[in-house]
């Protein structure tokens, strides 16, 4: 059966990352699909260097292996958890509060630096990766294109490390978060979340693959139908424009560019032709993450973990069977609407 050939943009959002596990799980199950390069910020990235990990070492069943293995130490490794044993349904995650230490930990991250709270800069995420994933076969093996992004601290730029520069540091630097990490050091200069500049990172899949199909997986609405009126709904809409705004520029920015090479009458170079050829495909969690409070990006209780993967399983099944035939063919997410 041939392939259809994509690129994979996948968005940071903490412990929801999760969801895009799931989706991960679900794509790696089509063997219709072929993953050329993907892109990533925060667990974005991380997921994007253990999906890689896993292909390199083990193909498809390696893959999804893997990602399945990282995500079942995150969720017994560390502290956090919302409720205890069975997770009756996804429907139920609205009725429930985050955990009084993730909202004690939150609120003391406003008045105390991440040196006072963690003033010997312990991160079981480091422990997990550095046991689970060989970056010196991803780096020297693996045929996906990846591209992990981090923001200087200086200069408030990205950087963005490719497959040969991904190390084990440059992917904490990627999930960095400001108010409760200290910044990771790489060679003699500090980064933060990645998701800060690039949430995820468009460019590099459109510009330096071949696919003609990018899909992005998002963890942030592209958009809200309600004004928030709340002090909890007023700070989450805030952190989901900070950390999607990036995204929003990198759109209108591409829709804008494959608007002006769809309208010349010749395409005389390679961007312009690969612009007219570009489709863009988008799975996301609807309204699914609006009933969850921003603080759940620090949950990980086991059964939290499991529900964000079966919804992120669900969606791309739903996705696949109404728009795989899509795929090389046209869009199935609206680019126009984000040129203004």
């Amino acid at each position: 059966m041939p392939q259809k050939r994509v690129t994979l943009a996948l968005q940071g959002g903490g412990s929801h990352g999760a969801f895009t596990w799931g989706v991960l799980d679900r794509l790696l199950e089509d063997e219709r699909i072929d993953i050329e390069g993907i892109s990533g910020a925060s667990a974005g990235a991380v997921n994007a260097v253990v999906l890689a990990h896993g292909l390199t070492v083990g193909g498809r069943a390696g893959a999804r292996q893997a990602l399945e293995t990282f995500w079942r130490s995150v969720a017994s490794e560390t502290p956090f958890s919302l409720v205890p044993g069975h997770w009756p349904d996804a429907a139920d995650l609205a009725a429930l509060n985050p955990n009084p230490a993730v909202k004690t930990l939150v609120f003391l991250a406003r008045f105390f630096s991440p040196y006072q709270l963690n003033p010997f800069n312990l991160n079981p995420l480091r422990d997990i990766l550095a046991a689970q994933i060989d970056f010196e076969r991803i780096r020297r093996d693996c045929r996906v294109k990846l591209f992990i992004a981090a923001t200087r601290v200086a200069t408030g730029k990205l950087r963005l490390f490719s497959t040969a520069e991904v190390a084990l540091e440059a992917l904490l630097a990627s999930a960095c978060i400001p108010s409760l990490s200290h910044p990771v050091e790489i060679d003699g200069e500090t980064y933060w979340d990645g998701g800060l500049t690039a949430n995820p990172p468009l460019r590099p899949l459109l510009y330096k693959c071949k696919a003609r199909d990018m899909l992005v997986v998002l963890l942030h609405p592209l958009r809200r139908t309600a004004a928030p009126a709340t002090a909890d709904e007023i700070m989450q809409r805030l952190t989901e424009i900070s950390f999607s705004s990036a995204l929003s520029v990198e759109l209108q920015g591409i829709a804008l560019a494959k608007r002006e090479a769809e309208r010349a009458l010749f395409s005389l170079g390679r961007l312009d032709r690969r612009l007219r050829r570009f489709n863009l495909h988008l799975i996301g969690p609807d309204d699914f993450m609006n009933r969850l409070s921003v603080l759940s990006k620090l949950d990980t209780g086991s059964a939290f973990i499991e529900a964000l993967r079966n919804e992120g399983r669900s969606r791309a099944d739903a996705w696949l069977q109404e728009n795989f035939m899509h795929i090389g063919a046209r869009s199935s997410f609206a680019l126009d609407e984000h040129i203004y």
